[in-house]
């Protein structure tokens, strides 16, 4: 176990936790935007940076991938934590002016005005789209190209990817709502990336409820029955195993 104070709370921790996950065991909240739990850590938006204090030496570290070590003390809100993710929920609202959860954050750091030149952004490069279409669904159909002022989050070639599988995990865990999904006259679609899939339909009562080529990933990759994905979820719910 690892032993650290965080604003002044004695924790205590598994080793090899973060401090973000540290502090919020003990109920101390530390903002994020590219954070989830599900997958590995990125720092990129920078909003979850806190104070480490190690005898007379104190430094800014971003707290979701910086680890929980023995007897360090951290502050979560000191004057220059707090300049740090002003200015970093400045540059977000001039990136991002019209995304609520930015609004959000400024109006809670008291920021009504950016200071610097306004795009018209609804992304801001989290990466947490990219991670879990590589960690969680494993198919990498969508990564950062570019680079500077270019960087964006696309398909290889900025063509629709045959490696998507509809499955909508980007679009499920984008903060700004930046990717779109929407199912119509049964074709998934998720604009931001050109993807079009046709849906499976259910045998019993006719509803669409998944990408055929997401089933058929799933299939082949466990092994299944080609008629395992005959029924939508409710009504294998209603279906009496015999």
């Amino acid at each position: 176990m690892v032993r650290l104070t965080i604003d002044g709370k004695k924790v205590e921790v598994e080793e090899g936790r973060t401090i973000l996950e540290a502090a919020r065991e003990v109920g101390i909240d530390i903002p994020t935007l590219c954070y989830h739990e599900a997958l590995t850590p990125y720092g990129a938006c920078r909003l979850c940076t806190v104070e480490v204090i190690k005898g007379k030496r104190k430094r800014l570290v971003t707290s979701c991938n910086y680890p929980a070590e023995e007897g360090v003390e951290v502050e979560t809100n000191s004057e220059e934590v707090k300049s740090v993710r002003k200015m970093e929920v400045e540059l977000l609202l001039a990136r991002c002016p019209k995304v609520k959860s930015v609004q959000n954050l400024a109006r809670e750091y008291g920021i009504k005005k950016a200071r610097f030149k306004l795009e018209d952004e609804d992304c801001i490069l989290c990466g947490l789209c990219v991670r879990a279409c590589e960690e969680v669904v494993g198919a990498k159909a969508i990564s950062f190209v570019g680079r500077g002022v270019e960087r964006e989050v696309d398909t290889p070639f900025h063509i629709a990817s045959e490696a998507c599988l509809g499955c909508g995990a980007c679009a499920y865990i984008c903060p700004t709502g930046a990717i779109k999904m929407e199912d119509i006259e049964g074709v998934r679609e998720i604009k931001r990336f050109s993807a079009s899939h046709p849906l499976k339909k259910c045998k019993v009562c006719g509803n669409y409820f998944a990408p055929q080529v997401q089933i058929d990933y799933i299939v082949k990759k466990l092994g299944l029955p080609e008629d395992a994905f005959e029924l939508c979820p409710t009504c294998q719910e209603r279906t009496p195993v015999i």
